[in-house]
């Protein structure tokens, strides 16, 4: 039986299409193999977002040349962000890659048609549904919308049936994902948002939790925000990429919005959904951005107390607005330096934080075991420890957490009272 290998690397989206592919591959008869090596059809899927991701790519390919040479039958193909557009210089580049394909599609070159939507064969606990592709904001560093175009929307019926067929399947959790899943319905025949659809996935029986990213500040509605807070499956945790918090590097950025919005925005979330878990996404070293700009990131992160942060030092991507318009201008020691302080700080704040769930009991849904302990996440997606024997996989568990990290949570199940798996039960 001939055998593949998938490498990924990159968003969730990615993983999500990495995933389908592997079920597309094995409904062929391909079995997975867990190297290269050994495989017949090799596939990387590849992301542009950062230089670093990039070089990452390059490197794997070039790994595989020689792969090739021993082996000239095997197929290498190349898919993801960085095929859209580059073909042609791509192929001129790596002539031992024999197939380019763009992200999200599938190889049509195995001499079969694309099924109407495949899902994976084995869904996790917790699993990831595209709901949306591309993104129309243009942000000036971004390459997403050249590389996976306009926004274009699944139809709501398509992805219902989608997330029934997971949990029959076993998965109990499902986060619906786009580049800007505040934009969702836009262009659909019909008339839906995303709020729309959390409602009708709020219905669906063995369903228990649903989460989604990633947002938009500036398409950001209330009535979204009223359905987090009454929809009881729809977990209160919200992904809110800020980018920056001085005004002049959020207008070069084209982000639509101002510190004082994005803050005023923070403000009526926290007070329509008390107790909400906010995570951000911040770039540091932007052009243009001085250090008195950077202190304004610094002390929004300091003000606003997120959850989590992702922080990543800016780097030019080819074929963006700041790569075309704008100078490099920030040196890379200086953009480390600021981006090992956001980390500092926010590890600070997130420990802090999470001290204040010691001695509470938390409900998690375990997802697997790692190291001979249960972990799982709270509904604001705290990570969580346990050590405990028997089967938890799927199961809602309450948790008496007894030690705190800024990363994770550890605890003991409380009074071995587990919480089977049902539609009343969040």
């Amino acid at each position: 039986m001939p055998h593949y290998y998938i490498w990924t690397i990159g968003c969730q989206m990615n993983k999500v299409e990495s995933e389908r592919l592997a079920g597309y591959l094995e409904t062929l008869g391909y079995e997975s193999s867990t190297s290269p090596e050994a495989a017949d059809l090799i596939f990387l899927n590849s992301c542009v977002v950062r230089q670093s991701a990039e070089n990452r790519v390059f490197n794997k390919l070039f790994s595989l040349r020689s792969i090739k040479k021993l082996r000239p039958q095997v197929k290498i193909a190349l898919t993801g962000c960085l095929v859209e557009g580059q073909g042609a210089d791509l192929k001129q580049r790596f002539p031992f890659v024999d197939y380019f394909f763009p992200p999200g599609d599938f190889p049509a070159w195995l001499g079969k048609r694309e099924p109407e939507r495949l899902i994976p064969l084995q869904p996790s606990v917790a699993s990831y549904v595209p709901i949306m592709q591309g993104c129309n904001n243009f942000c000036t560093y971004c390459i997403v919308p050249y590389r996976r175009g306009r926004e274009v929307s699944r139809p709501p019926a398509e992805i219902l049936n989608e997330v029934q067929e997971l949990v029959k399947r076993g998965t109990s959790e499902v986060t619906l994902l786009g580049q800007n899943v505040d934009s969702y319905g836009r262009g659909l025949a019909e008339r839906a948002d995303l709020a729309d659809l959390l409602e009708m996935l709020n219905a669906l029986p063995d369903l228990l939790r649903i989460r989604f990213l990633t947002n938009h500040p500036k398409d950001m509605q209330e009535k979204l925000l009223n359905a987090v807070a009454i929809l009881d499956k729809v977990c209160e945790q919200i992904n809110l990429p800020v980018q920056a918090g001085n005004d002049q590097i959020l207008k070069a950025m084209r982000r639509g919005y101002t510190r004082a919005e994005y803050i005023d925005l923070v403000g009526r979330i926290r007070a329509r959904i008390p107790g909400i878990a906010l995570t951000t996404d911040i770039i540091v070293g932007f052009p243009g951005e001085t250090e008195a700009a950077f202190q304004d990131t610094f002390d929004l992160v300091s003000l606003l107390r997120f959850d989590q942060v992702h922080v990543a030092a800016y780097s030019a991507r080819p074929g963006t607005v700041a790569a075309r318009e704008m100078n490099d201008d920030v040196p890379l020691e200086v953009k480390k330096g600021r981006l090992a302080r956001i980390e500092a700080l926010q590890g600070g704040i997130a420990a802090e934080i999470n001290r204040s769930f010691k001695d509470q009991v938390v409900e998690i849904l375990v997802e697997g075991k790692e190291k001979g302990k249960w972990f799982g996440r709270t509904r604001g997606d705290k990570l969580v420890f346990f050590a405990a024997e028997g089967q938890y996989r799927g199961k809602l568990v309450r948790v008496k957490v007894t030690h705190t990290g800024p990363w994770s949570l550890s605890g003991a199940e409380h009074f071995d009272q587990t919480i089977e798996k049902r539609a009343q039960v969040c």
